[in-house]
């Protein structure tokens, strides 16, 4: 009996089944595909809380899938077995932004093609892609949406400040209203017509106007 014999199976054939320079091609180009996805990641970031974290994700997440999917091209046993374990894999991370699952299914979609041996698709599809996402996400189509909480005195204070609103702002929107007992307190959204808020004082020494509170709204919208 020699050292074959032990592995009944063929663990010593597929030392050798994927060669060293298709490992270094797929995992070089993954590295330098995952950083470009993890550039064009941070160049369009719009949400609130920046993760680092989730940018390395990406250039792992395609290192990752590319040395897996080359492990199940030169096997066929392998590949079922890797599907009945990567099956019961379950993740509980949330994803906050919708764009971040673009993100994700890029990486992933970059290391398959790039371990099928598909360099060009892999490389010039990511290229477009990246461009693609730098011109639509970085274009503001629309203005950025505020909150004004305004408490007025009486009936009077607030029509003034309503109409104070509609003639300095494009847009000027009633969300919710509380009356009180000698209050009223309004919750309006409003569109900037620039990036001049001087106007939220001047409201609030208008009289009848007790305070203006003005809070940025990056919440789901319509344009």
């Amino acid at each position: 009996m020699n050292f074959n014999d032990i592995f009944k199976s063929s663990f010593l054939e597929n030392v050798t089944s994927v060669s060293v320079l298709d490992m270094a091609v797929t995992l070089i180009l993954g590295f330098a595909i995952g950083l470009f996805i993890f550039l064009v990641y941070k160049k369009t970031y719009q949400g609130v809380m920046y993760s680092s974290s989730f940018g390395v994700t990406l250039v792992a997440l395609t290192m990752i899938t590319g040395m897996v999917i080359l492990a199940v091209t030169s096997n066929v046993v392998l590949s079922l077995g890797m599907v009945g374990a990567l099956s019961i894999v379950r993740f509980r991370t949330a994803i906050k932004e919708p764009l971040d699952i673009a993100f994700l299914f890029w990486s992933i979609a970059a290391g398959i093609v790039l371990a099928a041996g598909m360099i060009p698709l892999a490389v010039i599809g990511s290229v477009v892609i990246g461009l693609i996402l730098l011109v639509f996400v970085n274009k503001k189509t629309y203005s950025n949406p505020y909150i004004v909480v305004i408490r007025c005195a009486d009936r009077g204070a607030e029509e003034n400040a309503t109409q104070f609103l509609k003639v300095n702002c494009d847009r000027c929107v009633v969300k919710s209203k509380s009356v009180q007992k000698g209050a009223i307190e309004l919750n309006l959204e409003i569109r900037l017509k620039n990036d001049d808020t001087g106007f939220v004082n001047m409201l609030s020494e208008m009289q009848g106007v007790d305070s203006a509170v003005l809070v940025s709204y990056n919440g789901d919208y319509m344009g």
